[in-house]
């Protein structure tokens, strides 16, 4: 006797990003977030990276034409509940998917990624005037520090600073922005995560974790949040829920590779041999 299929109808995200060959960041670590959380995750792949946990060796982007044909292919059959973006590499590619975007009223999550954890450039340098495009249409950003430094001219190393530097993002339009505290040097042993709209400001706190091990955080929790907005949380729940899972990711990180490895996520369901 056969049986009849139980169709599901999971919330479904984009991610518009690159390759890391390497599995722990990048469209990879996109997709194993959204699957994790409970979202079906589509992806428009902007540049394959030859990627690994000791650094970047080549980045191969993709023609605007086949960025633009990946995005028009999601876009006209699904029903896209977020899109978080990622590595967009060039001025080039940032424009076509600012354009495809416009016609967009959903969610978006901005990671402005432009260095890897190996400290290899990911963003050309006449790309970062064309992320303004990108920044009128965010629901949130999410800048690390050094990010944050590049883009705006202002270290976030204090409250007042780091709304100097949300102001930045709200004159080019961006709806939120999530101050990422980990590449701030404190003397703590705690991590502060600055979420500031225009009426609020709030603080997230995690105990930091002394590790090296950190490839893939930021496409994680950028993806994260998008997974979290997918599925109709706010803004406020999407942005815990997913620094909640990231610091989870980073606490129990996947021994990978010969250099550090990457984040973990599948933590939480089950663990691997610790040999």
């Amino acid at each position: 006797m056969s049986l009849a299929p139980d169709p599901q109808r999971p919330p479904y995200a984009l991610t518009i990003a690159s390759s890391d060959s390497g599995g722990g960041a990048g469209i990879q670590a996109d997709i194993k977030t959204m699957t994790r959380l409970g979202v079906y995750a589509g992806s428009v792949i902007v540049s394959a990276t030859a990627q690994n946990t000791q650094g970047v060796s080549d980045v191969h982007v993709f023609p605007t034409e086949s960025i633009r044909a990946q995005c028009d292919a999601v876009f006209e059959d699904f029903d896209i509940g977020a899109v978080k973006l990622g590595m967009l590499a060039t001025a080039e590619a940032v424009e076509a998917v600012s354009e495809v975007l416009a016609e967009y009223d959903g969610p978006i999550v901005v990671d402005p990624v432009m260095v890897a954890t190996s400290g290899d450039e990911l963003l050309e340098s006449d790309a970062i005037d064309a992320y303004d495009d990108i920044f009128a249409q965010a629901t949130l950003v999410t800048p690390n520090a050094d990010e944050t430094e590049v883009l705006t001219g202002i270290v976030p190393d204090s409250p007042a600073a780091g709304q100097e530097a949300a102001e930045w993002f709200f004159e080019r339009g961006a709806d939120a922005v999530l101050l990422k505290g980990g590449h701030v040097a404190t003397d703590d042993e705690t991590v502060v995560d600055t979420l500031v709209t225009r009426e609020t400001t709030t603080e997230f706190v995690h105990s930091r974790i002394d590790s090296e091990i950190t490839h893939g955080s930021g496409c994680t929790l950028s993806s994260a949040i998008a997974a979290g907005l997918a599925r109709g949380e706010t803004l406020l729940d999407a942005v815990e829920d997913g620094i909640d899972f990231t610091h989870t990711a980073l606490a129990s990180p996947a021994d990978v590779g010969r250099g550090p490895g990457s984040i973990n996520h599948l933590a939480g369901l089950g663990g691997w041999s610790h040999d």
